[in-house]
């Protein structure tokens, strides 16, 4: 085999570029590093046997009497030309997915094509020893014709390049065009693709875009704002109204405080007043979790504060009901009690009030009453790796002490006021009587329980630290 090829080095050089075309269908996409080395490997080979047999690509073929000799030369010297541009386009195109990764794809097709450009006329003017002025001119008049034909193509070419270069947007930011809103994608020479929030696909020419009115949701990173309209009775107090909207938007953990969320008053009428909780969250995956968490915080804030939703019907509240007796009928645990008995147990409550930062129920105490919250906003804190940080918040309706009084165990966690507090108290001797009588609400408890020790043993585990990145730079740092 060596022999054949050290006898017939065109035939190595034909093979040369054979191998290069198997082995880049071979690597794929799991290497590139390797794709390219081996690329620039095959290339340096083929343009020493070039050389070496005196195929000059900067001269045409040398062999002009042998007619078949001359013209395989010729092809290997065009080759090398064009090998040459898609080795240099490859090299730039990695060197440029380092710096400005998939966004700059089309300003890499757009280099390709040039060099790729370059290479053919430099094969006409060299290898082929043809006039390229005229070549040229002629094709200067062809690129006026097709110009005139793809108008509109050109159009979206030239206005990918504009997007490409001024960045309103780029690859998985989340953005509206014109009132299209979707995740892009991809941004490639003609049009840019956005995957809508019901998972289809939406393509939008260049030329369209880059006239259209932009919204980017991504910009400034990890902050995406928030909106919940509420429309309430024009005979709620507004001080009131805002105070138990603005517990609400404390009782909501993903709302970030820098910037701070607010509530504001948008419009108010004889039929009704709207208020506005607006603010922002990390994530934007996180926006329609935020938005039903604080609807369903506002509705319940604004219960304990006793103003209700507007609607076509506005009921009226029964204003002969005690508050415990009203939180009875809005707690999950005990709404299932007869009237009766929701009378009985009201008579047993007692009412309790804790300021801002007041520790309500401390860690690794086995609890003898049971919490009711009314009003405000409860933290829990927990410990992990020694650390305390916060688990979770609480708000109207929710339950406090529950473990102490089913199992008998500690609880794990640390309820503090995060805000002003009230709070119904409920002893134990007289809880146990309710779930001797009641085993619907001893089952609900227990699964309330069951659901929160297994929340706290998944926030408690230790995270996974990273792996510390291993390479040149990391070991040159250590070193200095």
């Amino acid at each position: 085999m060596f022999a054949l090829f050290a006898n017939h080095p065109l035939l190595a050089a034909l093979f040369l570029l054979l191998l290069d075309v198997v082995l880049w269908r071979l690597i794929g996409g799991r290497g590139e590093h390797w794709k390219l080395a081996v690329r620039v490997l095959i290339f340096s080979l083929y343009s020493l046997m070039l050389f070496n047999q005196g195929m000059n690509p900067m001269q045409p073929a040398p062999w002009p009497d042998d007619v078949p000799l001359h013209l395989a030369a010729t092809g290997l010297q065009i080759g090398w030309w064009l090998f040459g541009a898609r080795t240099l386009t490859v090299l730039l195109g990695t060197l440029m997915m380092q710096r400005v990764g998939h966004t700059g794809r089309l300003l890499q097709d757009l280099m390709g094509a040039l060099i790729f450009l370059i290479a053919i006329i430099a094969a006409l003017a060299y290898v082929l020893d043809l006039p390229v002025k005229g070549v040229l001119a002629t094709s200067g008049a062809l690129a006026i014709i097709v110009g005139l034909a793809l108008q509109s193509t050109l159009s979206d070419l030239f206005s990918g390049i504009v997007l490409n270069t001024t960045k309103p947007y780029q690859i998985d930011d989340w953005i509206a065009i014109d009132g299209t809103e979707g995740k892009v994608v991809d941004i490639d020479w003609r049009a840019t693709r956005l995957q809508t929030s019901q998972g289809s696909m939406v393509v939008i020419p260049n030329s369209l875009a880059s006239k259209a009115k932009i919204t980017n949701f991504s910009r400034p990173r990890d902050l995406y704002g928030i909106a919940v309209s509420l429309q309430l009775s024009p005979h709620a107090r507004p001080q009131k109204v805002i105070e138990a909207l603005e517990r609400a938007m404390l009782g909501c953990r993903f709302l970030l405080s820098v910037p701070a969320p607010s509530v504001a008053l948008k419009s108010s009428g004889s039929s009704g007043v709207e208020y506005e909780i607006s603010g922002f969250v990390a994530q934007m995956g996180h926006k329609r979790e935020v938005r039903n968490q604080l609807f369903d915080l506002a509705f319940r804030h604004l219960q304990a504060s006793g103003i209700s939703l507007l609607s076509t019907g506005e009921a009226t509240q029964s204003t002969n009901l005690s508050r415990p007796r009203a939180l009875l009928d809005r707690s999950s645990i005990f709404s299932t009690l007869r009237q009766e008995e929701k009378d009985t147990f009201s008579q047993n409550m007692q009412l309790q009030t804790f300021r801002a930062g007041e520790t309500i129920l401390p860690a690794g105490e086995v609890s003898d009453h049971l919490f009711i919250i009314e009003s405000g906003v409860v933290t829990v804190s927990m410990q992990r790796d020694g650390k305390p940080f916060e688990a979770g918040r609480m708000g109207p309706g929710e339950v406090i002490g529950e473990a102490g009084l089913v199992a008998e165990q500690a609880t794990v966690a640390e309820f503090s006021a995060k805000t002003f507090c009230s709070l119904y108290r409920i002893d134990n001797e007289f809880l146990k009587l309710c779930l001797d009588a009641r085993h619907d609400i001893g089952d609900a408890m227990k699964t309330l329980l069951d659901f929160r020790q297994h929340i706290a043993l998944s926030l408690a585990q230790s995270s996974p630290k990273p792996v510390a990145k291993k390479g040149f730079m990391q070991w040159l740092r250590s070193r200095t």
